[in-house]
C-alpha cells in the first residue's frame, strides 16, 4: 500500500475533506495507474447503485476484474459481500482513521467522479483475449469433422 503523509498530517487531510475524490482513495492502495482507476471503476459504481451484483457490472471490464478489485474492496474492508452483493460498509480499522474518514466523506458526497479524466494515463480499454477457448466459435478441427460428417452421409 502507498499509504503517504497526509493520512497521518491535520492539515492536508482537512484541505482534502473540501473535495474528495475516489482518485485518491485508489491511490493509497495501488501505485499503479491502471489498477487504481479499476478500483475506482468498482468503488464508483458501487456508490451510485448504493449496492452492486456481479452480473450488473458494466461491459467496459470483465467480470473476473470486478470481482477482483470488488473482492479487493472486501479484504481491505471498503466493502462487504453479503447475499451476492457488494455494498460499503462503515468498519475501517484504527491506523487507517484519516483514510477512512475520507472515504466517508467521498461516499456521502453527491459529485461524481470522471475517471477518464482523473486517470488519464490509465489503460481503460478492455483487454484481449490471450488464450483459452472460444465458445461461440467452432474449432478448426470441429469445422473439418462437421465437413467429413457432410460429405459421408
Amino acid at each position: 500500500m502507498a499509504i503517504r503523509y497526509w493520512e497521518y498530517e491535520d492539515a492536508p487531510f482537512k484541505e482534502k475533506l473540501k473535495e474528495p475524490n475516489v482518485k485518491e482513495i485508489a491511490k493509497v492502495y495501488f501505485d499503479n495507474e491502471t489498477k487504481a482507476y479499476r478500483f475506482s471503476k468498482a468503488l464508483s459504481e458501487v456508490k451510485k447503485k448504493g449496492g452492486i451484483k456481479l452480473r450488473d457490472c458494466g461491459e467496459e471490464l470483465p467480470i473476473a476484474t470486478w470481482k477482483r478489485y470488488l473482492d479487493f474492496g472486501v479484504m481491505i474492508g471498503i466493502l462487504k459481500h453479503e447475499d451476492g452483493i457488494y455494498s460499503f460498509t462503515d468498519r475501517y480499522s484504527k491506523p487507517f482513521r484519516n483514510v477512512s474518514l475520507y472515504i466517508k466523506a467521498w461516499i456521502e458526497s453527491k459529485k461524481e467522479d470522471d475517471l477518464s479524466l482523473l486517470f488519464a494515463n490509465a489503460r481503460i480499454e478492455k483487454q484481449t483475449k490471450r488464450g483459452g477457448r472460444v465458445a461461440a466459435m467452432p474449432s478448426k478441427q470441429q469445422e473439418q469433422q462437421d465437413n467429413q460428417q457432410e460429405k459421408i452421409e
